[in-house]
């Protein structure tokens, strides 16, 4: 089965410095001892890729230099995604209290650097992801008809982060008066696991992926979501390099999907998403 990765970040040397000086991410690096992921050359990183038949992986950007002080990454990201054009998806992250500089950067990235999305983190920017500054990268998104990455989850060892800045609830605003928008929640809205699912079961421009979080507390009732009422809804992502690829392939193989919802998460679903359904699921790409 051919795989996509909705969240994924290349583990080369200087990704994983970037994360672990992060000032908002060297608490919970400490915790998780993130420094013993190994780094791993570009070239390796989508050989390995092609070893597991993952053929597309989306990588996003991300920008919280206002609130924490640290630059965008997304000059590392237009460098991936032209080293492999076939095999990693950029999307640009966005800092909203940079204004009209990040609609900027937003429209160049996508027209003129290569990059097919935008993301955001609205725990980091210390703003409700319904925040009017946010609005104008919703329209934009709109206008070049791209898809959104909204991260959430609790946040762990983020200093000054808030989550209810990301709960389920305030997407659903969102969804609602921007219903053009296919909106992808990273990590699943955890911890408000049936609100989460409520929000996508109920938006037709909603999605979610379950990164980091498919084994806590309550997780179980994604997957029997996903079996159910959102089945065309739940999309694979691994948080790589938090959480090594490999073995979140592993871990997803233990999670009870019916065999066609599997191929949906796995698959299909995501190449619904970025417009790939004409790319054959039996068939790797390289490069």
């Amino acid at each position: 089965m051919n795989i996509i990765d909705f969240r994924f970040r290349p583990n080369t040397a200087e990704t994983l410095s970037g994360i672990a000086n992060n000032q908002a991410f060297k608490g919970l690096c400490s915790a998780i001892d993130f420094n013993k992921m190994k780094p791993q050359t570009i070239e390796e990183v989508a050989q390995d890729l092609d070893t597991y038949n993952v053929v597309k992986a989306v990588i996003t950007g991300r920008d919280c230099e206002t609130t924490y002080d640290s630059k965008s990454n997304n000059p590392s990201v237009i460098e991936f995604v032209k080293a492999f054009p076939k095999k990693f998806i950029g999307f640009a992250g966005l800092d909203p209290h940079k204004g009209m500089r990040a609609i900027d950067e937003l429209k160049k990235a996508v027209n003129e650097q290569g990059l097919s999305g935008a993301a955001i983190d609205p725990y980091l920017a210390q703003i409700y992801v319904n925040d009017a500054k946010y609005y104008p990268i919703y329209s934009k998104c709109c206008e070049l008809n791209i898809p959104l990455v909204i991260t959430t989850g609790p946040a762990s060892l983020v200093p000054n982060a808030v989550i209810d800045h990301v709960a389920p609830r305030y997407i659903d605003f969102v969804a609602r008066d921007f219903p053009e928008l296919k909106i992808i929640v990273s990590h699943g809205g955890y911890p408000w696991v049936n609100e989460m699912i409520i929000v996508a079961q109920r938006n037709p421009n909603v999605y979610i992926e379950l990164s980091e979080y498919e084994f806590f507390p309550q997780a179980e009732t994604y997957i029997q979501a996903a079996n159910t009422i959102i089945s065309d809804k739940v999309m694979f992502a691994s948080a790589h390099p938090f959480v090594d690829f490999r073995d979140s392939l592993k871990n997803y193989e233990k999670l009870s999907f019916k065999p066609e919802v599997r191929e949906k998460v796995m698959f299909k679903n995501a190449a619904r998403v970025l417009n790939l359904l004409d790319l054959a699921p039996s068939t790797p790409v390289k490069g």
